[in-house]
């Protein structure tokens, strides 16, 4: 099964190149890395809250 999150970052990444499609190739990079990390931290804080509630 496909990874919510990872469909989320997935889509978001689509969403800027298709909206700023004329930036240059580093800020595309800049943004997916960015929205890589914010992902991530999104995910662990997840499991971090469902830990507490255990």
């Amino acid at each position: 099964m496909i990874n919510k999150i990872w469909l989320y970052w997935l889509l978001f990444v689509i969403f800027w190149n298709y909206g700023w499609p004329d930036v240059d190739p580093i800020w595309d990079v800049s943004v997916a890395v960015f929205l890589s990390l914010s992902f991530q931290h999104y995910k662990k804080s997840i499991r971090s809250r469902k830990e507490l509630k255990e």
